[in-house]
C-alpha cells in the first residue's frame, strides 16, 4: 500500500538502468536532429546555388547565414552527444565500483562468519593429538623395523650355516673328484677351482 502512495523503493542498479536509458534516449534525439539539420543544409546548399544563378545575393547572404548556424548547432549537437556518451561510460563505472564494492562486502561477510565458526583452541587440540598420535606411530614402526631387522640377522646366520654345510659337501666331492682325476693337469684344476 505504501508503494501505491509512495513509489517503489528502486535499488541502485535499476536506478542505473534507468539513468543510462534516459541518457540513450536523448543521444538518439539528439542524433535525429543532426540528420535532419544535416538535410535541411544539404536543401539550403541547393538553394543557395539556385539563387547565386538568379542572381539574388541578397537571399544567398540570408540563406548563407543559416547554413553557418545550423552548423554550428550540429556542432553543439555533436559536442553534447559526446559528452552525453561520456556520462554513460562514467554510469557504468559507478556501476562496476558498486559491483565490486557489494562483491567485497559479502566477501567480508563470508570470512567473518568462518572466522566465528572456527573453533582455535579445538583445532589446536586436535593438532597436538595428532601430533601425539604420530609419534606413537613412529615408535611402533621403529619396534616393528628392529624386530624384523633381528629376525633378518637370525636368517643370515642361518644362511652363513648353510653356505658351510654346503662347502663341507663340495670339498668331499672335491676330494673325491680329485682323487679319481689324479691325472688331470693341474693349470686345468686351478681354473676350475677359480671359476668356482
Amino acid at each position: 500500500m505504501l508503494e501505491f502512495l509512495f513509489g517503489k523503493q528502486l535499488t541502485p542498479k535499476e536506478r542505473m538502468r534507468r539513468q543510462q536509458r534516459a541518457l540513450q534516449t536523448a543521444q538518439r534525439q539528439l542524433r535525429r536532429e543532426v540528420t535532419k539539420i544535416e538535410q535541411e543544409e544539404k536543401k539550403l546548399i541547393k538553394e543557395i546555388q539556385a539563387s547565386a544563378k538568379k542572381g539574388e545575393t541578397d537571399a544567398c547572404k540570408v540563406m548563407a547565414k543559416s547554413m553557418v548556424r545550423n552548423r554550428r548547432f550540429i556542432k553543439k549537437f555533436r559536442t553534447m552527444d559526446t559528452n552525453l556518451t561520456a556520462l554513460n561510460l562514467r554510469l557504468a563505472r559507478l556501476s562496476t565500483n558498486h559491483d565490486m564494492a557489494v562483491a567485497v562486502r559479502d566477501a567480508t561477510k563470508a570470512m567473518r562468519a568462518m572466522n566465528a565458526g572456527m573453533n582455535l583452541p579445538g583445532i589446536q587440540k586436535v593438532l597436538m593429538d595428532f601430533e601425539r598420535e604420530s609419534g606413537v606411530m613412529d615408535m611402533k614402526e621403529e619396534m616393528m623395523e628392529e624386530t624384523m631387522d633381528e629376525a633378518m640377522d637370525d636368517e643370515d646366520e642361518e644362511e652363513e650355516e648353510s653356505e658351510e654345510i654346503v662347502a663341507k659337501v663340495l670339498d668331499e666331492i672335491g676330494i673325491q673328484l680329485n682323487q679319481t682325476l689324479g691325472s688331470v693337469p693341474t693349470g686345468f684344476a686351478s681354473q676350475n677351482a677359480a671359476a668356482e
